[in-house]
């Protein structure tokens, strides 16, 4: 192996291989993410994933231990020989002669057996049935509208409202609107209720949505002068934090599971656990970011502008357990009073739920024209 692979590294007693040498020789593409310090091997069957110092790798969606973590040294990344074995493991050479064996035994009982031969066969063919299609996949029908905070918790407040109150009243109106157009519509609350983060998740699971829009009103502890500077809609996706700001958006947001001795809870994800987050989410971040853009695409022209660049990504547990495409959108901000007022009247109200219905809908016609270049 060593031979193959030219430079060799040892750590820690275990014996590590080029990664890029390694790709050529199985026959992989390689690719390497200098920003997140993660590279990829992708051949026909398999995609692993990999990141410098962590020690797992994420093979198809699932987390596998490894030997040893990545390295980065002299412009080369390392893994261990150990896992490259493991992971992308030669591919065994048929023993001809037993086979020829095995053959000559069988042919005597090869008309007496053709019944059962047939059921065995037919066995087969039940049980390599393709499963249903997975959300993000197939058809968009029924999406799951979660109106953050609730009950005890109020959420964010302003001068003359609480978050808790208008994200429910913007909820409802677009549930009617959605339904109107043909969903299948389902909320994790529709009154003044307390459910917990990881609850709101394990609903849109259980109810097998295509969508889950987490709705929310954002806020800023400042100056009054601040306050007025500060306002606009944000949408944000299930990713790593690109900015102090998201992180911080992230932490107010989550703090209601630690607030209220949430079990599991914790206000920010730490580099192993997105690492591990990360490859299940793999399958649906790509519509993700599909639905995004159709609701920045909705929202603008409307009386709340985009705050900043309109997109965010951060660790908000509310979408952590969605086995489904989810955002989380800020409607505006709370603490600034233009912005508070029109999400508490009924036309402002009626005006963003009619928005966020738009780019459901706009979505939903995209992943149909999707599917049907995929023949489906």
């Amino acid at each position: 192996m060593l031979l193959l692979f030219g430079w060799a590294l040892s750590f820690a007693d275990v014996t590590a291989v080029d990664a890029e040498s390694v790709s050529k020789k199985i026959g992989a593409s390689f690719h390497w993410f200098p920003v997140q310090k993660s590279f990829i091997l992708v051949t026909e069957k398999d995609t692993a994933k990999f990141a410098v110092g962590i020690p797992y790798a994420s093979v198809n969606g699932s987390t596998i231990d490894l030997t040893a973590s990545p390295v980065l040294d002299d412009g080369h990344l390392w893994i261990a020989e150990e896992d490259v074995n493991k992971l992308f493991p030669p591919k065994s050479e048929a023993k001809a002669p037993e086979a020829k064996a095995n053959t000559a035994k069988a042919e005597p009982a090869k008309a007496a057996d053709k019944k059962e031969a047939t059921k065995d066969a037919a066995k087969t063919v039940t049980a390599t049935k393709p499963k249903n299609e997975t959300a993000g996949t197939r058809e968009v029908k029924t999406i799951v509208i979660d109106p953050g905070h609730g009950g005890k918790d109020s959420g964010a407040l302003g001068k003359n409202a609480q978050e808790k109150d208008i994200v429910l009243a913007v909820s409802k109106l677009l549930k009617k609107d959605l339904e109107k157009a043909g969903f299948n519509v389902k909320m994790t609350r529709d009154k003044d209720v307390f459910i917990e983060l990881g609850q709101r998740a394990n609903l849109a699971n259980q109810w097998d949505g295509d969508l889950f829009i987490s709705l929310h009103c954002n806020a800023i502890d400042a100056s009054a002068e601040r306050k007025k500077q500060i306002k606009g809609f944000h949408v944000y996706v299930l990713r790593a934090p690109e900015s102090e700001e998201d992180k911080a958006i992230a932490r107010r947001e989550n703090k209601v599971a630690t607030l209220y001795g949430e079990k599991n809870a914790k206000e920010e994800l730490s580099p192993i656990e997105w690492f591990k987050l990360e490859a299940r989410l793999e399958k649906y971040k790509q519509n993700s970011y599909m639905f995004t853009e159709e609701m920045l695409k909705a929202m603008d022209g409307g009386k709340i502008k985009r705050q900043a660049g309109g997109v965010g990504g951060a660790g908000f547990m509310v979408l952590v357990g969605a086995l489904m495409p989810a955002v989380l959108f800020e409607i505006g901000f709370i603490s600034n009073l233009e912005d508070e007022a029109y999400m508490m009247s009924k036309a402002g109200q009626e005006d963003i739920a009619a928005r966020i219905a738009k780019a459901v809908s706009t979505y939903k016609d995209a992943v149909h024209s999707y599917r049907e270049t995929l023949g489906r």
